[in-house]
């Protein structure tokens, strides 16, 4: 018979409860970074690699990777583009015809966009993960704070 406390030992299991402050943040940080990486269509086996190979909180990692998502993907491609044509000294005009855009075209009509868009959705992932680390790591050192001491409803 599975108890009650079995299910908490696993869950704690699962979320690595037990981990540092330090290593659930640097989680939270890849799945950051996972979030704005350009290889889009691997962002999921990205972070069940990661989470994998350095033996991180999977739920952790996952919550990161889940900034890029369905309501922030466009403005996530967008931000990408324009940074990256900032950083490349290039005009931030787009030129590409959507109404005359075919399969036999795409390639011709992305292609200039291709390096501007790795650069920049390079430089976000990095620059929001670094970002990330230190805001999971005062939320989680904070949490754990009020959990462990007990919060008396006063503020200090």
């Amino acid at each position: 018979m599975v108890t009650r406390e079995a299910l908490r030992q696993r869950l704690r299991q699962v979320l690595h409860l037990q981990e540092t402050p330090h290593r659930t943040a640097l989680a939270f940080a890849i799945g950051v970074f996972i979030a704005f990486a350009p290889h889009y269509l691997f962002h999921t086996a990205s972070v069940v690699f990661c989470a994998w190979m350095f033996r991180l909180n999977y739920m952790a990692v996952f919550l990161g990777s889940l900034i890029n998502n369905p309501w922030t993907l466009i403005p996530i491609l967008a931000s990408s583009l324009y940074t990256g044509l900032f950083l490349l000294g290039k005009s931030s005009t787009i030129t590409i015809k959507w109404n005359q855009l075919t399969m036999e075209n795409l390639f011709d009509m992305l292609a200039p966009y291709l390096l501007p868009f790795l650069v920049g959705s390079c430089t976000l992932a990095t620059l929001c993960s670094i970002l990330a680390y230190p805001l999971m790591r005062w939320t989680v050192t904070r949490y754990r704070n009020l959990t462990h001491h007990g919060h008396s409803g006063t503020r200090s």
